[in-house]
């Protein structure tokens, strides 16, 4: 009975130290902030019968990264769009893939807003689902914003311009 009770105890103390331990000791994040830009590779667009202007799209996007650091980076970036009048939401799978072949692949929303005079602009925000190389382990976010330029004959997307960060922790090694 009393070695129960003795496991229990030394248990009981091990959750308190782990709790006060695990809880002082803090990840520091780090960013990276990039500026970039966007075209479309591919898109495929389906009118909703019976809804005008409502479209639901999806895109092939390539995008290149440059980092303040002055690391560069390409984008490949898989989305699906629900738009009314080019205005509504996506969601985007984007795979960042480093020269070192390091990837950060990442699952965010956007929203678009398309103006009476056709200029687009978004906001998206994204949770980082994986990383390889040098960001194996990798946790957190990316929040980005763009403006898009006017759709021009022959082009299958619009081209955008913009600027983001990736906020992000790495596990202890």
């Amino acid at each position: 009975m009393a070695t129960k009770k003795s496991i229990v105890v030394l248990f009981e103390i091990l959750v308190i130290l782990t709790w006060v331990l695990g809880s002082t000791i803090q990840v520091s994040a780090e960013t990276m902030n990039f500026k970039f830009y966007t075209w479309a590779i591919r898109a495929e667009s389906l009118a909703v019968t019976g809804l005008e202007g409502h479209v639901v799209e999806l895109q092939l996007r390539g995008s290149f990264y440059v980092f303040e650091k002055g690391e560069v980076a390409t984008v490949n970036a898989v989305l699906a769009g629900d738009w009314i009048k080019r205005s509504g939401s996506f969601t985007q799978y984007l795979t960042i893939n480093f020269q070192d072949s390091s990837t950060i692949i990442i699952k965010s929303q956007e929203m678009i807003q398309t103006t009476p005079a056709g200029a687009t602009s978004g906001m998206w925000a994204g949770v980082i689902i994986k990383g390889t190389g040098r960001f194996e382990g990798i946790k957190g976010t990316h929040i980005a914003k763009a403006k898009y330029l006017l759709l021009e004959k022959g082009e299958v997307g619009q081209r955008g311009y913009g600027e983001g960060t990736i906020t992000y922790t790495l596990p202890s090694k």
